[in-house]
């Protein structure tokens, strides 16, 4: 019975992991489509295999989302990851539906915490706050603050520049721009599904604490989110690359080179698992506040900020409700 609801576990994983692929799709590509820098499918490709080899590149951030609850062993324990995972993708569906680029990440999370909270069992709220609340509230700031700084830069170091010549440039600098950010999706946020795998198996008996991730869980991770991204998100690229703010060359790269150095920061230095969808709508709206403040869509970026707000809560409500569903279906105590 454990053996089958692992299994079940681990392929719940990895459809949230390929649901985070497509509808974060959209973090990586959408400022140099919407610039023109690529073509979608070229950006889409590029992402994808980006997307794949920043999977392997660390385990920090997976550590980090193992540790966030400590839901015991046996099935019970299972049924309590499955649910939370359950609770993710119904939020990454609805929001992905509506367009809105909110984070897959405080989603898992979210929906991890809401199980663990109905089934009453242990969460590491040091964790939580430490490593996943404060960097939520810090990144976003960050990213705008440093997008605004950075673009504030280039327009005084290439004020003398002719405006086809300075495009073209960075139209070509935006593939790098892009691949890199591709690369943080990837360390991020696939690292966060083998987080929950591997506390799956944890819970299941098929590993220890302070064991390596198993290199068939990296695989699968990448694998899975890589697909995912090369699936798409055309809905949250349209608002991400259009209805924010209209982006030029320049904008887009600065944009993209912000976000990628959050991420990769977070990753390697604070192990927190802080969501790429903040991180570069927030650096898109710092880069296009230099044009002017009311060149940013605020009615937009509210709708956004409403569902970044929501998004915790909801996924927990959500997975919380599965869970009691499960515990009914299964019989559980």
């Amino acid at each position: 019975m454990d053996l089958a609801i692992i299994i079940a576990v681990v392929v719940v994983a990895l459809v949230f992991d390929y649901t985070n692929g497509f509808h974060d799709a959209a973090n990586a590509i959408a400022t140099s489509v919407s610039t023109r820098a690529l073509t979608p499918r070229v950006a889409l490709a590029l992402a994808a295999v980006m997307n794949f080899v920043g999977a392997f590149l660390g385990q920090k951030v997976a550590t980090t989302v193992s540790d966030t609850i400590d839901p015991g062993t046996g099935a019970h324990a299972l049924v309590i990851v499955m649910a939370g995972l359950l609770g993710a993708i119904a939020w990454n569906l609805i929001t992905w539906y509506f367009g809105l680029p909110s984070s897959s990440s405080h989603a898992l999370i979210g929906g991890l915490v809401g199980a663990a909270l109905a089934a009453g069992v242990s969460v590491s709220w040091a964790t939580v706050i430490e490593k996943v609340v404060i960097p939520m509230l810090l990144s976003p700031v960050v990213a705008f603050s440093l997008g605004f700084v950075l673009m504030l830069g280039i327009m005084w170091g290439f004020r003398r520049a002719n405006p086809h010549r300075l495009n073209r440039g960075f139209k070509l600098a935006q593939t790098a721009s892009a691949a890199a950010m591709a690369l943080g999706h990837g360390l991020q946020d696939a690292q966060k599904t083998m987080g929950v795998i591997f506390l799956a198996l944890l819970a299941g008996g098929y590993v220890n604490d302070g064991d390596p991730l198993p290199l068939w869980v990296i695989f699968a991770a990448a694998a899975a989110i890589s697909a995912g991204t090369w699936a798409g998100g055309w809905r949250i690229m349209r608002t991400l690359g259009r209805r924010i703010i209209h982006l030029d060359p320049p904008r887009g790269f600065a944009a993209e080179s912000v976000a990628a150095g959050v991420l990769y920061t977070t990753a390697y230095v604070f192990e927190a698992p802080i969501s790429t969808t903040h991180t570069i709508t927030s650096a898109v709206m710092g880069v296009g506040a230099t044009k002017r403040f009311s060149a940013v869509r605020w009615g937009v970026a509210r709708s956004i900020v409403t569902a970044w707000i929501l998004t915790f809560p909801m996924a927990g409500s959500m997975a919380a409700l599965v869970y009691l569903l499960c515990r009914f279906v299964f019989q559980l105590p």
